[in-house]
This record gives structure tokens, sequence and C-alpha cells, in this order.
């Protein structure tokens, strides 16, 4: 077996010059380190060792990778607009603007700028909410299971909850409402049947249970029973809450402040329908169809809420400052609903028609020809989704670009879109790759056009 260099030859080689100058030397000597391991694995396999510059060379590329963030800005062409591997639903101007200025230096995180003392966090956020919904109180903590969690160990540790049989659901992540139920304390009292829940089970149950704290309605997400199902309303659970002294707590999972039914799509119960219907507490996500940073929030009677902000767990999964920067702007858009599907992206995706899709389809394919001139392009229709447990069923009618080139799989093509600067995420499908528009807005089309020319 041919020898190799040891690592600090490899160091003082020219290639590594520039590396070692830019990057943090820890770095360099790890990837020298990772690449003579390579060859020498490969050497006991047979064959020469490669000239020490070529060695160089690669460690130098491998600890520039090794340098670049994990967590980067992607451009998402697949067509879900709120996309849970890439970050669920983008953020607005605004709330961008309040992030960079909240992230410049202090804030008033936990000041109150009128009475010169402590104030409480994310107080801006809550009135927001209340003002939007009717809710009594509100309270903001880290994600959407955290909501549920510290609702539950507030309200119903120790106690029984009753949950429907079809609502028992595991979501992305392996998020089950079992084990939330377990975690926060409390115990389950499965309700009814699979698909079909009357409220005559309830009120068996709660004869059976009479300490039970909370009756549970549990958003679908991102699955739907359909057929011979049944479920009583929130009106009626409320009525029967109400009757023997429990409270209603809905999970309602993406959180609608719209009605989505004005963008084509179908009805979604938004918060303030819920909280309507008689629901005593109400949590939902910020980051999906609210449009907002990732948080979890729990909206509902004023006594409830401030019991919730008291439980331990409140602290342990209270929200950053940078997330309520952003919720907070973007929130103010819902005092107008138009306002708010103009400004908040992931509305403005899902309202996007398709005679202005296949125009900026047609945009993109025409861009990519010009640089790519041996590619085949096709402009062809095509159908996004929602995402985020949202409206699973329903598909977004929209156009896409199919791309091909000679001498390049589908998966080497997107192989080098996903390593493209910034990466492009699209999506394969009959032997091509292809590219929706409905998630890219018209600065990310020109972008996506020259990353792809370079890395293709």
């Amino acid at each position: 077996m041919s020898a190799l260099p040891a690592v600090d030859t490899l160091l003082r080689n020219p290639a590594l010059i520039r590396s070692l100058q830019e990057l943090p030397r820890v770095l360099v000597v790890e990837a020298c380190r990772a690449e003579l391991a390579v060859e020498r694995a490969r050497l006991k396999r047979g064959g020469p060792a490669p000239a020490e510059d070529t060695l160089a060379a690669r460690a130098a590329a491998r600890a520039s990778a090794g340098h670049r963030p994990t967590l980067r800005r992607v451009l998402n062409a697949t067509g879900v607009v709120l996309h849970t591997n890439l970050g669920r639903a983008p953020l607005s101007a605004g709330a961008r603007a309040a992030l960079d200025e909240v992230a410049r230096g202090y804030s008033s995180l936990e000041f109150d700028l009128e009475e010169g003392g402590r104030g409480e966090r994310g107080v801006g956020v809550e009135r927001w909410l209340t003002r939007l919904t009717g809710a009594e109180a509100a309270l903001a903590v880290n994600n959407g299971a955290a909501a549920l969690l510290v609702t539950l160990s507030a309200l119903a540790a120790g106690r029984p909850v009753l949950v429907s049989r079809g609502e028992l659901v595991e979501i992305g992540g392996s998020f089950r409402i079992p084990e939330i139920l377990e975690k926060s304390g409390a115990s389950l009292v499965e309700v009814g049947t699979t698909n079909r829940t009357h409220l005559k089970d309830y009120e068996r149950a709660l004869a059976r249970h009479r300490d039970a704290a909370v009756l549970l309605r549990v958003h679908p997400s991102n699955f739907r029973i359909s057929g011979f199902t049944t479920r009583p309303s929130l009106a009626e659970l409320a009525t029967l809450a109400r009757r023997r002294r429990a409270i209603l707590v809905e999970d309602l999972g993406s959180g609608a402040l719209v009605d989505l039914s004005s963008l084509g799509l179908e009805h979604e119960p938004t918060v303030r329908e819920s909280l309507t219907a008689g629901c005593d507490v109400v949590t939902f996500s910020g980051d999906k169809l609210l449009g907002g940073s990732q948080a979890g929030l729990v909206l509902g009677r004023s006594r409830l809420i401030q019991k919730i902000r008291r439980d331990p767990l409140a602290r342990a999964l209270r929200v950053d400052k940078l997330a309520l920067a952003a919720l907070e702007a973007t929130l103010p858009a819902y005092a107008d609903p138009e306002r708010a599907v103009r400004e908040i992206p992931a509305l403005a995706m899902l309202r996007a028609n398709g005679a202005d899709l296949e125009r900026r389809a047609r945009e993109l394919a025409a861009e990519l020809a010009r640089r790519l001139p041996a590619a085949r392009i096709a402009v062809e229709p095509g159908a996004g989704e929602v995402g985020g447990g949202a409206l699973p069923l329903a598909r977004l009618p929209g156009w896409v670009v199919a791309v091909e080139v000679p001498g390049l799989s589908a998966g080497e093509l997107d192989a080098r879109a996903r390593g493209a600067e910034p990466p492009v995420i699209g999506y394969i499908r009959e032997g091509r790759l292809r590219l929706d528009v409905r998630t890219l807005s018209d600065e990310d089309m020109r972008e996506a056009a020259e990353a792809l020319g370079r890395a293709w």
C-alpha cells in the first residue's frame, strides 16, 4: 500500500493556504483527516495513492462544505405551500423587517416602555390575537404541540380527557395525541368509534368518568375519514361540557384566521368560528395557515388562559423574541382580510390563479432555455398542495416547468439543483425534474434560473 502524507504535511500544501486563512483551523484539520481516512480505506482494496495536491484540494473542498450552514435559504419549487421540511410558511416583508429590527440589538422583550419596569413577554401578539378573534385572552408558546401540551397540563393533569377514537391522530414528527396526553399528566378516555362518534358516546363517558376535566376535539390534520361518518358539532359539545362542568378544548391545528373558501379552497374552520361555537380554549400553530413564525397559540376564556400561563411548562415552552417579532408584524394584516391575502405569502400562493401561474411558468421556462440551450423544457399543468397538515385532500391546479438535460438523469439534475447556490428544491415525476412556480416568487424565479444555469 502506497504511503499517504501525514496530516501536518498535508496542511502545508499550497492548496490549503486559503482554507487556513478563511476557515477555522479545526475544520480544515478535520477535513484533512477525513480525506486521508477515505483514501486509506480505498488503498486497502488496491490501487495507487493520489497525489498530495489532489488530496489537499479535496480537503479544501470538504472544509468549505463543512463551513457552510446546514440551515440555509432554499427556493421552494415543489408547489407545497406549507412545506414542513422547508420551514412551512414564508414570512411577509413586514415580518422580515421586524426580525431585522429586533435582531440588531436589545429589545423590549420583557420591558414596559411606558411604566419603565418589567413587562410581559408576547403581550403585543396576545393583544392582536384577542382583537382579531374575539377571544378573552391569549398566550403564545413555542409550537403547536407545546400549546396543546401546556393546556392539558394546566387544565387536566391527573384527570380524564375525553377524545373521539377517530381523532387520536399521529401527524408529522411522530406527534401523537395519546402521547401528548400522557406527557401532560392527563389520562385518555376514548369515545365512540373510528368513523362514528355520537353525542351520547360523550354523555356515557362522562357518566362513567364524573371527574373528567376536558372534552378534547382534535383537527384531523393530514388525513380524512370519509363515507359512513359522524361526529357531534362543536356547539353540541359546548352545551354538554357546560352542563357537566367540563372544559371544551379544540386543537385546531393549522389555525386559519380567514375563510379559505374566499381563496377558492374548501372551507376550513377559523379560530373565531371555533370560539363562537363555544370552545373554551383553542390551540393552533403560528407558522401554517396564519403565515407567521413558529409558535403555538392558545386562545380562550381569560380565567383558563391565566391558569395555563401559570403552569410551570409555560415558561419552559415560551417563545423567543425573534418569533414574537415576526408574529406581531404578521397579525395586523388580518384586520383587513384582503390585505392579508396580498401581503402574507402563503395566502397569496394559495390564491394564485391558473392564468398567472401559466404565464410565470412560461417565463421561467424561457429563462432556463436561454441558459441551457441543450435542455428539453416543457410547460405543463401540475398540482400543488397546501401542506402543513391543512386540507390534505385539496389539490392546487397550476403549472410546472419540466426539465430534461441530455447526459443527466432526473436524479442527477435534482442533486445538482439541491447543490446549487441557493439550492432549488423541485420534485421528480415521470423521469423528469419538475419545478412548480406557485411557491416561487418573481425574485425566486430569477434566482432559480441563474442557480440552475450554473449548476447544470
